[in-house]
């Protein structure tokens, strides 16, 4: 299972580190296709993530860098992966499979598009990461436990695929559930901007402390 370090809701340090941006030299920050308006979900839509983005889409001190591993690694549209026998960084280990609703193997694909979007990343010299949650390639807090089509659908902590593998290659990860810490990222990238005293991170909203306890 993959650890905290580099998951900023968890990773107060990674989280200060952080440099001020500019309009002249922006935060590179990595996005979730679908969370950009690609049509790259499952189903060949964006699943409306676009407006999950939030103030992120208009930021003058943000530079988006959109990226869909699953679309690259397994094509669009496709059916839909999730993981079993533990997380992403258990399938990059070897110890998990990523299977579809009809238990085809898709574990080759899911790590083809993880490496693929390190490359690209890095390339890109990405300072953070804002992917969608519970994806089985971008989730980074909470995972479907098995096939999300399931009743009941089980969930569990932990990371996807490629939100593994952009840890261990040192990117900064939050997703857009976690609203603390999107509410302290804008106020360090908006001057005057002043965050939200209520704001929650996703590990500390009801429904998370209800289903893990």
């Amino acid at each position: 299972m993959t650890g905290t370090a580099g998951r900023l809701p968890h990773d107060p340090e990674a989280l200060a580190a952080l440099r001020i941006p500019t309009e002249d030299d922006p935060w590179r920050v990595l996005l979730s296709g679908c969370m950009a308006g690609w049509p790259c979900g499952v189903d060949g839509t964006s699943y409306g993530m676009e407006g999950a983005a939030g103030w992120l889409a208009t930021c003058p001190r943000i530079r988006r860098v959109p990226f869909c591993p699953e679309d690259v690694g397994l094509g669009t549209p496709r059916t839909m992966p999730d993981l079993h026998g533990g997380d992403g960084g258990d399938v990059l280990d070897g110890r998990a499979r990523v299977l579809d609703e009809h238990g085809v193997d898709l574990t080759e694909g899911m790590i083809r598009g993880a490496r693929a979007m390190v490359e690209h990343a890095l390339a890109q010299r990405v300072e953070l990461a804002v992917l969608t949650d519970m994806s089985a390639a971008c989730g980074s807090q909470v995972i479907s436990d098995g096939c999300r089509f399931d009743s009941p659908r089980r969930f569990q902590r932990g990371v996807g695929v490629a939100t593994a593998a952009l840890l261990r290659a040192g990117v900064c990860v939050v997703s857009q559930r976690d609203r603390a810490t999107l509410e302290r990222l804008r106020e360090r990238a908006e001057p005057g901007y002043v965050a939200e005293v209520d704001a929650l991170d996703w590990h500390r909203q009801p429904w998370y402390l209800q289903t893990f306890g």
